[in-house]
């Protein structure tokens, strides 16, 4: 089988395509012939050492995949051969086969594709997770959702919303929240041309909202922060943007928590809750009230390059001097150059890939 192998830590464009022997399952696992592989942002991380798991080389990257099962270990009983499943895998998943333990495997339902099905797991499972077991969120409460318009914000938008909440949507451009009005958004929310902290205040009469879910941290964690509600929840996604100070003082003053959100964890250490998890958002997707987006599919041998354009936002090419981007342009996306380099400069949208090994 074809794997795509990190062999070093590194930049994207240094994974190879690369024949290896299929894996063989062990009792507890389940062999997966992938169709299909998710993009996400743990990607860009894992193969520079800078994820919290760190694989043994060589490894593939790709937390999550898609596919039909092609054999099951000897104390697997609830999948068989042919069904078809989706799997959170940690790492391994760039490649065309790939084995799994059962307690990670689901089987995916007739109506789904397995594309779909590719770019469900993480990202709707963290907000899933983050939402129900760690803010507890209420119907009728407010929800404040950075970074909306990527993969799990726009995620905790569909899902704040199927649960009765009030979402406002606070991203960096007028481009990105449309994408998350389209998902459900009550409220928007400009950071980059707006006070964060007045506009919150402004839309919740001065009280402050609920639960504030930030998968950018940086230098907006502290000015969401000081719009938390009393007794409101904050929820650590990711920080991207950098790990924040945390001004302790202002959990006594507004009774608040701040809740870690580790969903890979979550699912390892308790899966019959994630499984529980899973099969609400199953129904969710049957009601049409969450629709995972795929907005570009790659080949395995190209799947460098959607880990690359996953970790390469507008904002990286606009701090570097032209030389230097067409420089990174070039080492990183060579055939596609022509096609590309409006795309880079134009303020980004939201970015959702699978790697489709099939094609």
């Amino acid at each position: 089988m074809k794997a795509l192998l990190c062999k070093a830590f590194g930049p994207a464009d240094t994974l190879v395509l690369e024949d290896l022997p299929s894996p063989e399952p062990k009792k507890n696992e389940v062999l997966i012939e992938v169709q299909a592989a998710g993009v996400n942002f743990p990607d860009t991380l894992i193969i520079e050492g800078k994820y919290q798991f760190k694989p043994p080389f060589p490894f593939a990257p790709g937390g999550e995949v898609a596919g039909v099962v092609k054999a099951v270990g000897e104390k697997v009983s609830h999948l068989r051969s042919g069904d078809r499943v989706m799997a959170l895998t940690g790492w391994g998943g760039f490649a065309e086969e790939v084995a799994v333990p059962a307690y990670n495997v689901l089987p995916v339902p007739k109506s789904m594709d397995l594309i779909t099905a590719a770019a469900f797991g993480m990202t709707y499972g963290t907000s899933m997770h983050a939402l129900k077991q760690r803010a507890n969120l209420q119907a009728g409460e407010t929800l404040l959702v950075l970074g909306a318009s990527g993969g799990v914000g726009l995620a905790a938008v569909e899902i704040g919303k199927a649960m009765g909440a009030k979402v406002i949507a606070a991203a960096s451009s007028a481009e990105k929240l449309e994408v998350a009005r389209k998902a459900g958004a009550d409220e928007l929310i400009n950071y980059s041309e707006q006070s964060l902290k007045d506009e919150v205040k402004k839309l919740t009469g001065g009280q402050g909202v609920d639960v504030i879910y930030d998968p950018v941290g940086g230098t907006l964690f502290e000015e969401a922060f000081r719009s938390i509600a009393w007794n409101g929840r904050f929820l650590v996604i990711g920080f991207p943007a950098g790990i924040a100070k945390m001004p302790l003082n202002l959990t006594l003053l507004k009774s608040c928590d701040v809740a870690g959100v580790f969903w890979g964890a979550f699912a390892a250490r308790e899966p019959q809750r994630n499984r529980a998890n899973i099969a609400r958002l199953f129904q969710l997707w049957e009601q049409g009230k969450i629709s995972p987006r795929v907005t570009e599919r790659f080949a395995l041998a190209d799947g460098g390059k959607a880990i690359a354009k996953l970790g390469t936002p507008s904002e990286f090419y606009q701090q570097l001097e032209p030389d230097k981007i067409a420089e990174h342009i070039v080492t990183t996306f060579r055939p596609e150059i022509p096609g590309l380099v409006d795309e880079v400069m134009r303020p980004s949208s939201t970015f959702n890939a699978v790697i489709d090994s099939l094609r």
